[in-house]
């Protein structure tokens, strides 16, 4: 693996794939398929840089912290956000969104907008346990929906990931998971009339549920994480369970302890053995120390 970069995690059809670059993100690419019970085991090696922007190189090939998990000089991370839907600067995008409801942890539910074409990729990207689709339409009408929820029922549109890491390990059941999501449907269901954007079409109520997805139910609960890589410090463990960008793995000697895949972009990676253990820093679930990003 030497001399590749890992570019993330992601979802595209309902399975954690790890994407990789080499020769600074505008080479050759290739992804790795995960599968839980699988062993990984790699190294960092050198410093981290910038992964650049919208699948640009980072021009100035700039050092990042190690503990960030957007892994962007400040340009790159500038002109990233300015192309992003979140940044609202897209307002002629012709594309149809979808507004959902997703639910993370008892009392932990947030709505949001994603483009239609990319289904629920977006959902097990942000490690949604379970959601549901509210409504479709244009991206100005789900972005106003999206603000109807958050002022009249007090809805936010971001969780900070460690909210989310520090409940997977005690989940509800399935049952009390849809319903709770379902009552905040109910409500927003009930804001039709009362400014709802008449452009957007409402969806039927479907809990959608992740937590066999993301291989919850079978794992234990995590009791650390990792704050960030450092050169030759190495990451090795048997994958048990993933959600949104994190992996959990059954360490030597940590137990199960969740990587943010984030904080793996931008650093050049070698092979290490699967049984290694942990050589980086790490601290108890909840502890933070990992600069956050959106969502």
């Amino acid at each position: 693996m030497s001399n590749w970069r890992c570019t993330g995690l992601r979802w595209p059809d309902g399975e954690p794939v790890l994407g990789w670059a080499r020769g600074g993100g505008s080479g050759e690419r290739r992804t790795s398929v995960l599968a839980y019970g699988k062993e990984l085991g790699f190294r960092a090696e050198g410093e981290r840089h910038c992964v650049g922007a919208r699948g640009h190189v980072c021009p100035v090939r700039a050092v990042v912290p190690v503990r960030s998990a957007g892994a962007r000089c400040p340009e790159c991370a500038r002109l990233d956000r300015a192309h992003s839907v979140a940044a609202d600067t897209l307002a002629d995008d012709p594309r149809t969104y979808r507004v959902y409801l997703a639910w993370f942890g008892p009392g932990m539910v947030k709505v949001g907008i994603t483009g239609e074409a990319r289904g629920a990729a977006r959902l097990r990207e942000q490690g949604a346990v379970v959601f549901s689709w509210l409504g479709r339409g244009p991206l100005m009408a789900a972005r106003r929906t999206e603000e109807l929820l958050r002022s009249a029922l007090g809805v936010p549109d971001r969780i900070p990931y460690a909210r989310k890491r520090a409940v997977r390990g005690e989940l509800p059941g399935a049952a009390e998971r849809a319903a709770e999501i379902e009552g905040l449907y109910r409500s927003a269901e009930a804001l039709e009339g009362a400014g709802w954007p008449e452009a957007l079409e409402r969806l039927p109520f479907e809990a959608v549920d992740h937590a066999g997805v993301f291989g919850l139910g079978a794992a234990g609960a995590a009791a650390r994480v990792v704050t960030g890589l450092m050169d030759g410090g190495v990451v090795a463990g048997r994958l048990v369970a993933a959600a949104g960008p994190d992996l959990h793995l059954e360490t030597a000697g940590e137990g199960i302890v969740v990587l943010d895949t984030r904080l793996v972009t931008g650093w050049d990676l070698a092979g290490a053995d699967a049984r290694a253990g942990l050589s980086v820093p790490v601290v108890a679930l909840g502890g933070g120390g990992v600069q956050d990003g959106l969502f």
